[in-house]
């Protein structure tokens, strides 16, 4: 976000800077859309686990699996937007519309995470956590340890959730 001007942002993708200020009031405002928009993918996603599983418990374990996966590691551009866009929010500047939009969409996944017994921002922080280093050393076995220990330990009886 912080490494892409207006200019070289719309000329990259065939528009006037005035066309882009007629949609947008600033690149914050686009950014807050896209990110809202990926949250809204993620919602969408979040309820397919629970359509396909059948009960929350199932599906928030067949979402751990898929989340702390190769498959997941390997294509971060259509990964999950708390990962994707974790660096960007932390050398945000100043707080505001993008910074809110991404803490709405952190505090969604935690819900959803969520048990009766513990909130789930422990796991929302373990799970991307996991999977930024687990990207950030792709190619090596240590990418592979990070996934494979974090999913051990999310998984074995109690997990995060010692009170269960």
């Amino acid at each position: 976000m912080n490494g892409i001007s207006v200019a070289d942002l719309v000329k990259s993708i065939g528009l006037t800077t005035g066309g882009f200020y007629k949609q947008f009031s600033s690149k914050g405002a686009l950014i807050a859309e896209a990110a809202q928009a990926a949250f809204g993918d993620l919602d969408l996603l979040l309820a397919s686990f629970d359509t396909a599983h059948g009960d929350h418990g199932t599906a928030r374990g067949a979402l751990v699996d898929f989340y702390l996966s190769a498959e997941h590691r390997d294509q971060p551009g259509t990964g999950c937007p708390t990962a994707g866009f974790a660096g960007d929010m932390a050398r945000e500047a100043t707080a505001g519309q993008v910074r809110e939009t991404y803490a709405a969409g952190v505090e969604e996944f935690a819900a959803w995470l969520s048990t009766d017994t513990n909130d789930g921002l422990p796991m929302v922080a373990t799970l991307v956590g996991a999977i930024l280093l687990a990207r950030a050393t792709a190619g090596t076995e240590l990418s592979e340890k990070i996934l494979e220990s974090t999913h051990k330990a999310l998984t074995a009886p109690h997990g995060l959730d010692p009170e269960a």
